[in-house]
């Protein structure tokens, strides 16, 4: 047998061997028995759809999950009764355990009132797509508002209510047709405000027209801006200053230069022995 013939069976020989070797571990490690580790848990109320906020919870709202008990939820409930006919006070996902910061007080109902914290206000505004920064107003959002008032020779765009948090967007349909965060095409927004704050836009919606500008969460500040008028907006310098009136004197807010007084001369003039003292201005 010659050089090649041997390298050939040579290798032939290994690899059956290897086959042979592999086939039997193979079957080995399938032999063995299965361990499982039993994993303590107990049972947590979780969402069964996902609900938008101010929903009444329904037993058919709600399923019971396997959770583990090394890693529990604070809060939760661990029975479909403890959360049954209470109301949402935001929205929650599918499978999203549902805990007592989410749920209103069983005798609070349900809808937005237990949703308004104590001090604050709830206002609706009517908004279109434009108006609703193209849909993305969603619950959760902040805002600023801007207000447009227009007058016959000049008009006024101005910030009055600022980083105010969105509490519902459209109507309950279109709430129920939002998921993950997607536009919804809201014709009204709520907005959850001061009582002043209120009044600012009932009296901004009689008067003019708003529109809402979309802020990033983690920008609190507050907008303050001084307007822009139509005649600045085009190019033109500012109007004068508005004279003010401060305890009964009409004072401008820009002095001033007072002309200096006239200065005052006396001449003494004497006619027919009589010595006269005239003053000339």
């Amino acid at each position: 047998m010659n050089r090649s013939n041997r390298t050939l069976l040579v290798l032939v020989l290994s690899v059956v061997v290897a086959g042979l070797a592999t086939s039997f571990v193979y079957r080995a490690v399938q032999r063995i028995p299965v361990r499982e580790v039993e994993v303590k848990n107990y049972h947590v109320a979780v969402a069964a759809k996902s609900l938008p906020i101010g929903t009444m919870l329904t037993p058919s709202d709600v399923k019971l999950v396997p959770w583990p008990s090394s890693s529990p939820v604070a809060g939760a409930y661990t029975k479909v009764e403890e959360v049954a006919n209470r109301g949402l006070i935001v929205p929650v996902m599918e499978n999203e355990p549902l805990t007592a910061s989410k749920l209103a007080s069983p005798e609070a109902g349900a809808g937005l009132p237990p949703t308004i914290p104590t001090g604050m206000r709830a206002i609706s505004v009517k908004v279109n797509e434009v108006i609703g920064v193209a849909g993305f107003v969603v619950p959760g959002t902040r805002v600023d508002l801007v207000v447009t008032l227009s007058k016959r020779d000049d008009g006024l765009s101005r910030v009055v209510v600022t980083n105010v948090q969105v509490l519902t967007a459209g109507t309950r349909y279109d709430q129920e047709q939002a998921k993950d965060g997607k536009p919804v095409p809201s014709t009204v927004v709520t907005l959850l405000v001061t009582p002043e704050d209120a009044e600012r836009i009932a009296l901004a919606s009689a008067e003019g027209s708003i529109m809402l500008t979309l802020r990033n969460p983690l920008d609190t500040e507050s907008t303050i801006t001084k307007g822009t008028r139509m005649a600045s907006l085009m190019g033109a310098p500012d109007p004068p200053p508005v004279a003010k009136v401060v305890q009964g004197v009409r004072r401008a807010e820009r002095p001033k230069e007072v002309p200096p007084a006239p200065s005052i001369y006396s001449v003494e003039t004497i006619r027919a022995a009589k010595r006269v003292e005239e003053i000339v201005k």
